[in-house]
């Protein structure tokens, strides 16, 4: 998919950070039931002109443009959390006396 295409971007109602980019004007109910039952309501975030040089904060406009030609949709998912570890190891038991 080449040069400009105008693209709606919702949001999950069920999955934080979760993304959905599709064609504007895509039907809803022409899209996979797994994505529709996965992603919940759809709420609207905001429409777009989409380029291949078009540069996101988690993808490119060439993988969307990509994803869109190949599928109708882009997922985008939250990013990784397992940078973030937290131990929670027990504290020593202290001597009472």
């Amino acid at each position: 998919m080449n040069g400009k295409t105008f693209v709606s971007v919702f949001r999950s109602s069920k999955k934080p950070d979760t993304y959905l980019y599709v064609r504007r004007g895509q039907l809803w109910d022409d899209l996979p039931d797994s994505l529709r039952e996965i992603f919940g309501n759809p709420v609207h975030a905001m429409d777009l002109i989409m380029t291949p040089e078009r540069k996101l904060a988690r993808t490119t406009g060439r993988q969307v443009l990509d994803a869109i030609a190949d599928k109708d949709f882009f997922l985008q998912m939250p990013e990784e959390t397992s940078g973030y570890v937290v131990d929670f190891r027990r504290k020593p038991e202290q001597n009472r006396g």
